[in-house]
């Protein structure tokens, strides 16, 4: 395992830190509170960031030359974003479009499209969101049912998509949806693009216990697409969609939030039984659990740095750190929340220790454990893929769709 840059990777942080100097301010020592929602003023301002990363050169590293991109690697990729943590940015409102939608149009799609797309997504101009999960069938995304109908030379969508983020505000969807039911589940499967603004298209956005209302709900009610707007052959959409769900895993990676170091300072600021919580024995003990899931952490990463370093793929062990991170996470949020007693109900930031930050981890925590994959779906990639166990048992693997059975009709 590598811990230091290659003279290469050196040079490149620095031309990456000069840049980030040169143009944002460095995040304060002290944690802010977590802005609830995403309103016209942040997103015109993501715009005008994502710009000028275009014109740096850093929007997308990975991207072709002819997309606009560096065709840098993804250990450039990795050191652009360790450094960008340190700096005060807007929020990432084009993971999707940057990280998995253009990506997946360009491993699937038609050179005219990504020749469409790539440089409007790379400058924030167009935005894009995932058309994924739906009502029932989240984790077995095999079981979507929007549909998806031939008519001569068109599509007719019809059914509904659920915690779409930020569906409000984007341009573009991409769509997984079923356009053969007489075949196993994963086989009937077509993969499109869609402008959020077609007719029939409708977005509801769903209000959190956070307060925030990032997530949404699409419904399509006989929305006509051409299929000029297919992405992949008829019948390909569960490849199409397991390579924007790889790409996802990329993006998604450690949960954000309190971490050791957080939950240590306000074990110094307030206090249990009139001493300084730092004292006690058994708030210590919990410290040193986090420390240590903080730095096995640290050194999974530096598993997948060293791969990313020699060229090499990192393998699906990557799942460890997004399954231990969000459980982590939860629990140092909840702690934190009981630490503080009675103030732990404050959610004024001003009033509350620490910027309210733990309160509104604790709110947002959960989502995390669902977001980019579940818990359930991440254990089993990690027994089955890492560990080599045998692969659950799944009895409607060869089934046609429309023959799986969907509870008592009785």
């Amino acid at each position: 395992m590598d811990f230091d840059d290659t003279p290469e990777e050196a040079a490149f942080r620095a031309e990456v830190r000069a840049f980030l100097e040169a143009n944002t301010t460095r995040k304060a020592t002290q944690r802010s509170y977590r802005k609830r929602a995403l309103d016209e003023a942040d997103i015109a301002r993501a715009k005008v960031w994502q710009a000028k990363k275009a014109d740096a050169g850093f929007a997308a590293i990975t991207w072709p030359v002819e997309y606009g991109g560096r065709g840098g690697s993804m250990m450039q990729h990795l050191i652009y974003h360790q450094e960008e943590e340190h700096f005060v940015v807007p929020q990432h409102i084009f993971n999707q479009s940057i990280g998995l939608a253009l990506p997946t149009m360009m491993t699937h799609g038609a050179k005219t499209q990504v020749e469409r797309f790539a440089r409007p997504a790379l400058r924030g101009d167009e935005i894009w969101c995932q058309l994924f999960s739906e009502p029932a069938a989240g984790s077995d995304l095999g079981g979507l049912r929007t549909r998806a109908v031939r008519d001569g030379e068109d599509w007719i969508i019809n059914g509904q998509k659920i915690w779409t983020s930020n569906a409000y505000f984007a341009d573009f969807g991409m769509l997984v949806a079923r356009s053969d039911s007489s075949v196993a589940k994963h086989a009937g499967l077509t993969f499109f693009w869609i402008d959020m603004k077609t007719p029939g298209v409708e977005i509801r956005r769903i209000r959190q216990i956070s307060g925030a209302s990032n997530f949404c709900e699409v419904f399509f009610t006989d929305v006509r697409i051409p299929d000029g707007q297919r992405i992949g052959a008829e019948g390909d959409g569960w490849k199409v969609a397991m390579t924007m769900l790889m790409n996802e895993r990329l993006v998604v990676g450690q949960a954000e939030g309190p971490d050791f170091e957080d939950i240590f300072e306000l074990a110094k600021l307030v206090k249990v039984d009139g001493a300084p919580a730092i004292q006690d024995s058994a708030v210590r003990e919990r410290l040193a659990d986090w420390y240590i899931q903080q730095q096995g952490l640290r050194f999974t990463k530096f598993r997948a740095q060293t791969a990313l370093s020699r060229g090499q793929t990192p393998g699906p062990e990557a799942s460890i750190t997004k399954l231990v991170s969000a459980t982590k996470l939860q629990d140092i949020a909840s702690y934190g929340v009981d630490l503080m007693g009675m103030a732990g109900a404050v959610m004024d930031p001003g009033v509350a220790p620490m910027n309210a930050w733990f309160q509104e981890a604790l709110l947002y925590a959960p989502g995390k454990r669902i977001a980019g994959g579940t818990d359930e779906v991440l254990r089993n990639i990690i027994a089955e893929r890492v560990l080599k166990l045998p692969a659950e048992a799944r009895a409607d693997k060869d089934v046609p769709f429309r023959d799986i059975p969907t509870g008592s009709k009785g």
